[in-house]
């Protein structure tokens, strides 16, 4: 049997891990071995030494008894007092609760597909007529669009000229670029719904330019020395104005917002929504 002072040792202490600096040597000593990796190699042994020993100091804690040390309990009555006079009540959880300021409607990914696609040959278009208006034919802005990928194409007949390679692969820039960016209006233009053509033709255009501006520099030099920016401004804003009325004119789907929360989370509450068309039966 245990003795009295046994008993209340036990009563009065907690059992809990003895603290070690094990850990922290251990990892200190990892980080001197990736450091000297950079500055001396003096440095890595010095950590490789920290790491052995933190390895073996930490393993001693814990193996083949784990460390413990009592810590005396301290009894603290706690007191739950209230300053409210009346018991506050919670709203049902069908109620709706303040949410974030996002569209009810949507477009579907399809509307971003048209309306980059139609874009797309907008600024086409836009960008072959200045080729004729321009004197440098048709060719010219499709071969500057892929002039990056072929060095040796460097003058002015060597870029007007039809070639294959370059017709292919700027085609595929284009489209690729004109489907992103028509998605991205889809995306954008619910947020935005009283003036969808304000942002797809005019704002967003005009920021586009001003950021390929400061970056076609570097991303291709050839090309911003060519460039015509007023017309590659024009063409950026029929894009935009063409995307933006076709993605404007699609038919939107109703997201989930104006659902009650707990339909929202995906609770079967029966009474809350109407089995066959989803809405709300309150």
């Amino acid at each position: 049997m245990s003795s009295p002072a046994e008993a209340q040792r036990t009563t009065d202490t907690v059992e809990l891990p003895a603290p070690t600096a094990w850990p922290i040597a251990l990892a200190l000593g990892v980080m001197l071995v990736v450091a000297g990796m950079v500055t001396n190699a003096a440095v890595s042994v010095l950590g490789a030494i920290l790491v052995v020993c933190g390895y073996i100091g930490w393993f001693r804690d814990v193996l083949p008894h784990e460390k413990m040390e009592s810590v005396p309990v301290v009894d603290i009555p706690l007191r739950v007092s209230t300053s409210r006079p009346h018991v506050g009540r919670v709203r049902f959880m069908h109620r709706d609760l303040p949410r974030a300021n996002l569209p009810l409607e949507i477009y579907p990914v399809s509307a971003g597909v048209k309306g980059g696609l139609a874009g797309g040959v907008a600024m086409a278009l836009l960008a072959m007529l200045y080729g004729i208006v321009s004197g440098h034919g048709i060719w010219y802005p499709i071969n500057l669009l892929a002039v990056g990928f072929f060095p040796a194409m460097r003058t002015t007949a060597q870029i007007a000229a039809f070639h294959a390679p370059s017709l292919i692969i700027a085609s595929i820039v284009h489209l690729l670029t004109s489907l992103l960016v028509g998605l991205l209006y889809g995306v954008a233009l619910p947020m935005i719904p009283r003036h969808p053509i304000l942002l797809g033709g005019v704002v967003a255009p005009v920021l586009w330019s001003g950021l390929l501006h400061s970056l076609l520099e570097f991303i291709n030099p050839l090309m911003n020395q060519r460039i015509d920016w007023p017309w590659f401004v024009m063409s950026q804003v029929a894009f935009g104005i063409v995307a933006g009325i076709v993605v404007s004119r699609q038919e939107r789907i109703s997201t989930m917002q104006p659902l009650p929360l707990a339909v929202r989370e995906g609770m079967e509450v029966q009474g809350m929504v109407d089995e066959r068309n989803g809405k709300d039966s309150r």
